[in-house]
């Protein structure tokens, strides 16, 4: 189509300026250039009526083309919901399932599963022949129910006419059985329309129900499909898909058993699971998960995905499949920005949002009673990922942080305004104050243990109750080491590091000390067996072989199928696979990216508004704790008694308790009451036979000079 140019004559206006009143166009002059306008409009109108006709002809050639195709298709759909139901049909009464799966096993010659499989049979014949003998017994039953029913009905309506008749004046005996007549009429018309309507209602019902079942049962030919419905048709992941799918992956085992006309049975057929389909199979005999996960590039190659897009992994037992596929392309996007970039609190005891999993949720990295181990070749996201946690760590006020780097890298920097302890290069000062870090928390989880002991419960436990109170030392003690081969690696320190960590990561979860620890190198000679052994978290970027897949993940993760060698360097960088993080056997986690690079910086705000929140650093050592329990025990009661001539120590130990803001008091009972004011030379009276402290006693302790002359 032709499009004629228009002249307008215009001139050009500085932005801002507005054109001098003498200068607007008269009345005459717009209602010429409307004039122009509308002719130019009626001059275009029939090119633009011809172009608008061939686009509507060309939609309805497309809609009378694909007329037939869809009518086609809708029939086509419902028998094959019928075929389903009559195949559903046989299988039952034939027991195809049994007899199926008793035919593999005697491919398979496997006599155990033969001999389950044959009593299984038995017992669903059982089951079906009892059921048949009870039917004439539910049916006699049921009539024998109708019966009552309509005797009972019967009596209360001879009842009702009985009694109309003896107390005359109102309706008639007669009156009163042609209302019963009237009402059973009606109850009959009432039932017939409703039949009739039934009736009607059943052809559509019944098409509309094969439909349905023909959706789920199969797929439609391709014949009978347009480009886009062919294009959703190879990416839809179904029954008859996966099944395919393995027919070909040329395991041995497989081709036997669908030779001989087995069927794969699935305990969890697929279903939409987040950004993906998952389904449990159940293999046939001599087929392991492992044999699945080891083809997992052809597996993929036939469900029409990539391997990252794939993931096959053994269940609970070797003969059952987990096998999650995501949607084409749902993985190739980020996770999008970080929760509490902007904004938000952080308590460590219900985690840190981490990144999204496989399924598009967020998932909670957990802190508290964990130990973390990440790596990955260079330049994947392993620091990020210690970032992000390390950020969801700084935004809860009662946690204590401290953090080494091993090299020169300035990714923690941001961090020192929230730190109690920091260190960075390969300087020999670094290793020595790390060591020395690593000792000073073992002397910590042993005064722990001794502080927890002395609370009440059985068996006291960290809680975020007690971390709240500053005077107890029982905050969350998070300590990171980035790079933390070069500590264990090193000539004089390494051998000390390996043991202190090992116990540390063993018995400190319990007491809130948390170890972070992230390498680039996580081969068996860099990392010790026993941490890689008792971490509970691991995460895991793109690695090069089973052994450092394994040696993040954890041991026999790499037989399992669940394997970070599938990750692709750059091209999957900031997607890991980790464990511990949930209770699922993995997760595929699209981290969050929290930018600190030239021109980006979003980490320094977020500690700034961290440090907003905080009065004052909490700090381990014997010397700060003893300091911040030292208690003016007399002071203290003297204030909670409130001029009162004498207070019940129940009482007294409440007030004390809501005046300390160090919870010191919280944890004491009245025997240990007693005994402190014992030592100060006051004693607890009793009073009806209830313990007391009287002001007077309190006060004359006040007044009397201390005995401590140093």
């Amino acid at each position: 189509m032709t499009v004629e140019p228009i002249v307008i004559d215009a001139e050009l206006v500085p932005d801002g300026e507005r054109q001098p009143a003498q200068q607007r166009p008269t009345k005459a002059e717009r209602q010429h250039i409307i004039g122009r306008r509308i002719a130019v409009a009626v001059e275009q109108f029939p090119k633009a009526r011809a172009k608008a006709g061939k686009v509507a002809l060309k939609a309805g050639k497309a809609v009378v083309t694909e007329a037939p195709r869809r009518g086609a298709r809708v029939a086509y759909t419902a028998g094959q919901g019928v075929r389903s139901w009559t195949w559903r049909a046989q299988s039952a009464l034939t027991w195809r399932v049994y007899r199926d799966a008793i035919r593999a096993c005697e491919a398979a010659q496997d006599r155990e599963a033969l001999a389950l499989w044959t009593e299984k049979l038995t017992k669903a014949k059982d089951d079906r022949q009892a059921r048949l003998l009870m039917l004439p017994k539910q049916v006699a039953a049921l009539a024998a129910v109708a019966g009552v029913l309509f005797i009972v009905a019967w009596m209360v309506v001879f009842l009702g006419g009985a009694t109309v008749w003896l107390f005359p004046g109102g309706i008639t005996w007669d009156a009163w059985w042609a209302g019963a007549a009237a009402t059973l009429d009606a109850i009959g018309s009432a039932i017939q329309v409703a039949v009739t309507i039934g009736l009607w209602a059943a052809v559509p019902l019944l098409a509309w129900s094969a439909w349905n079942e023909g959706n789920r049962a199969g797929r439609k030919p391709r014949w009978l499909s347009t480009a886009n419905e062919r294009a959703q048709l190879d990416s839809l992941i179904d029954e008859r898909m996966i099944s395919q799918a393995l027919a070909h992956l040329g395991i041995q085992a497989l081709n036997v058993y669908f030779k001989n006309g087995g069927q794969i049975t699935y305990i969890v057929p697929p279903r939409v699971d987040g950004d993906g389909t998952f389904a449990q199979v159940n293999l046939p005999p001599g087929v392991t998960a492992e044999m699945i996960a080891d083809k997992r590039p052809i597996l993929a190659g036939n469900l029409k995905r990539a391997s990252l897009e794939t993931w096959a992994t053994k269940a609970d037992e070797e003969g059952i499949l987990d096998l999650w596929v995501a949607d084409k392309g749902k993985l190739t996007a980020g996770a999008g920005p970080w929760p509490l970039i902007d904004e938000g609190e952080v308590d460590v005891f219900d985690g840190v949002p981490f990144g999204r999993s496989q399924r598009g949720d967020v998932v909670m990295a957990p802190i508290f009673e964990s130990n973390y181990l990440i790596g990955g070749r260079p330049g994947q996201g392993k620091s990020a990922a210690m970032r992000t946690l390390l950020l969801g760590c700084a935004l809860d006020p009662v946690v204590e942080m401290w953090i080494f780097v091993f090299g020169e890298s300035p990714d923690f920097e941001p961090f020192r305004p929230r730190l109690t302890r920091y260190g960075m290069g390969f300087d020999e000062d670094v290793f020595e104050r790390a060591i020395e870090a690593l000792r000073d928390a073992l002397r910590e989880m042993e005064r722990r243990g001794k502080q927890l002991g002395s609370l009440p419960g059985t068996p006291p436990k960290t809680s975020r109750k007690l971390a709240s109170k500053p005077a107890l030392g029982l905050h969350p003690l998070v300590i990171a080491f980035d790079e933390v081969h070069e500590l264990f690696l090193h000539p004089k320190y390494g051998k000390e590091a390996e043991d202190l960590m090992v116990r540390l990561i063993k018995r400190g979860r319990k007491y809130g000390i948390v170890l972070i620890d992230a390498t680039q190198s996580p081969t068996k000679d860099s990392i010790p067996r026993e941490v890689t052994r008792n971490v509970s978290a691991g995460i895991a970027f793109s690695v090069a072989d089973h052994v450092a897949n394994d040696g993040l993940l954890g041991s026999g993760k790499y037989k399992a199928g669940i394997r970070a060698t599938e990750l692709r360097p750059k091209t999957d960088r900031g997607t890991c696979v980790t464990v511990g993080l949930t209770d699922n056997a993995f997760e595929l986690v699209r981290g969050f990216y929290v930018p600190f690079e030239d021109g980006r910086d979003a980490v320094t705000p977020v500690i700034t508004r961290a440090m907003q929140g905080i009065t004052e650093l909490r700090r381990t050592g014997a010397e700060q704790l003893e300091a911040a329990q030292q208690l003016d025990l007399l002071a203290d009661v003297h204030d909670a008694m409130r001029g009162e001539v004498r207070v019940r120590t129940v009482a007294l130990l409440a007030r004390l308790a809501e005046g300390d803001p160090s919870g010191a008091y919280e944890q004491w009972g009245a025997p240990k009451l007693a005994a402190e004011l014992a030592a100060v030379g006051v004693e607890v009276g009793k009073v009806r036979g209830n313990s007391v402290v009287r002001l007077d006693d309190v006060e004359r302790a006040l007044s009397q000079p201390s005995e401590d002359t140093n």
